[in-house]
């Protein structure tokens, strides 16, 4: 193979390493960006770390094995490698980097000096394919070690291929430029004539090709089982990004309890199905008027405080944050996995709310603000709990007892209420705390209502 072939292939290995760190698809979300970041800025550290320490134990080393003045070259090059592992820490990131890509090009040039050009300091007059074969080879895979603690595994792939074309091409070059001294080589020969292999071997002009071939293969092999094994770990990685970007996006509409009996099943919520479940609507009283004439960023300043206190007390009394109706929202119960006091909870929920717009209207008056009125309206009974969509699922709560949830939120504006509830609730509620007392014994009944949009009449239950 020639030197041109050579450098060819050795551009385009250089070219595959210029591909992105990131892997797969999901690396676009910011949880998978944000754990490939992390991951490449941890294993950068480490491999930096584990360079200067691994250089350190070959600083120290060298001296011992090789305890001449000629030593100094390899330390003055092993301190060019600990400063470029300090400049890649610096610049390292995901994605295309050519920087980078510049100094892990340096890393092989610098290793490739020292193994393959002969010391200037050390007075040996050797041939260079003795100077060549002296068994430098194996640095290269510090390297490679180095490589699968920072980079992905294209990289890592393409560490081993550029060192092995790098390598090829050094010895074609060497092979190419030296003219070898005859006289060693006949005396090789001629004191081994028997043994023409190990004459071969012992003949300091030889270059044994069939050696080199074998360090090269076998380096690229090595490469290549650990690319695999970091695009393995990177998928991984970007496997548990996604579960992450999943759950947080369960954290929106579910409490931490639900998300995390959720996160332990197998998609629980694609199964369509009807239970009973306690429904809370909560809207703004007045709101329209309230947003006249004022800066929009002042209401939607107001509107992300009140929900934000309406949100907290939903996932503190085990709930699901159905969605937000502008000025208002809808939470559910006993979504997406029924419990023993969902009734009871929804009942505590809006209290719990009704106590937090207390607070928070007492700091609005004490700094000169209008205090803010809200409704709240709780029914109980049976619902369809499913997935709709087809290419955007939404796992939706559908049926009468929605409606009639919020058509008793209505009724706080003529009751002149903060709460009221269904008569089918507060019994609810009762049964779930028959021997805990009467958790509904400041509500007061009032039978016989008309709810707008529906035919029959209902008792409900209000708190002022």
């Amino acid at each position: 193979m020639s030197p041109a072939t050579l450098l060819q292939r050795l551009r385009a290995a250089l070219d595959r390493i210029r591909r992105d760190e990131a892997d797969g698809p999901d690396s676009t979300n910011k949880f998978a960006e944000a754990a490939l970041e992390r991951h490449k800025q941890q294993g950068m550290e480490l491999a930096v770390r584990a360079r200067w320490l691994a250089l350190l134990v070959l600083a120290l080393m060298l001296p011992i094995v090789n305890p001449n003045w000629s030593v100094l070259y390899y330390e003055a090059l092993l301190l060019a490698v600990a400063a470029i592992g300090w400049m890649q820490r610096r610049v390292a990131r995901v994605g295309r980097s050519p920087l980078e890509i510049a100094l892990i090009f340096a890393d092989f040039l610098v290793l490739t000096i020292a193994v393959a050009v002969p010391n200037p300091l050390s007075g040996h007059d050797w041939p260079v394919a003795m100077v060549y074969r002296e068994g430098g080879f194996k640095y290269f895979f510090l390297l490679l070690a180095f490589g699968t603690l920072a980079y992905s595994w294209r990289t890592v792939r393409g560490i081993g291929s550029v060192t092995a074309l790098l390598w090829l091409l050094t010895l074609g070059i060497a092979w190419w430029l030296s003219s070898g001294d005859p006289a060693l080589t006949e005396a090789a020969w001629t004191a081994f004539a028997a043994m023409p292999e190990l004459a071969e071997l012992l003949d300091p002009n030889s270059f044994q090709f069939h050696i080199r071939i074998q360090e090269t293969v076998v380096f690229v092999v090595v490469a290549w089982i650990l690319a695999t094994s970091v695009r393995r770990s990177n998928r991984l990685l970007l496997e548990h990004a996604a579960v992450e970007r999943e759950r947080a996006n369960l954290a929106r509409y579910f409490s931490p309890n639900v998300v995390e009996e959720l996160s332990r099943n197998d998609e629980p919520l694609k199964r369509i199905r009807s239970q009973d479940i306690a429904v809370l609507f909560v809207d703004i009283v007045d709101f329209t008027r309230f947003a006249s004439g004022r800066d929009p960023e002042e209401v939607i300043a107001v509107l992300r405080q009140f929900h934000q206190r309406m949100e907290a007390e939903v996932f503190r009394h085990g709930g699901t944050l159905d969605k937000y109706l502008g000025d208002g929202l809808m939470a559910t119960f006993g979504t997406p996995i029924a419990g023993p006091e969902d009734a009871l909870n929804a009942l505590r929920c809006a209290r719990a709310m009704i106590e937090s717009m207390a607070d928070w209207n007492a700091g609005r008056i004490a700094n000169g603000e209008s205090a803010i009125r809200a409704g709240f309206g709780l029914h109980y009974g049976p619902a369809v709990l499913g997935d709709i969509g087809v290419n955007r699922l939404e796992f939706a709560v559908i049926g009468d007892t929605v409606n009639v949830a919020s058509r008793i939120e209505a009724l706080t504006r003529p009751l002149k209420v903060s709460l009221a509830a269904s008569d089918e609730l507060v019994s609810r509620v009762r049964r779930e705390t028959a021997a805990a007392g009467d958790p509904a014994y400041d509500l007061v009944k009032h039978d016989d209502q008309s709810i707008r949009g529906l035919d029959r009449r209902f008792t409900v239950w209000t708190l002022a």
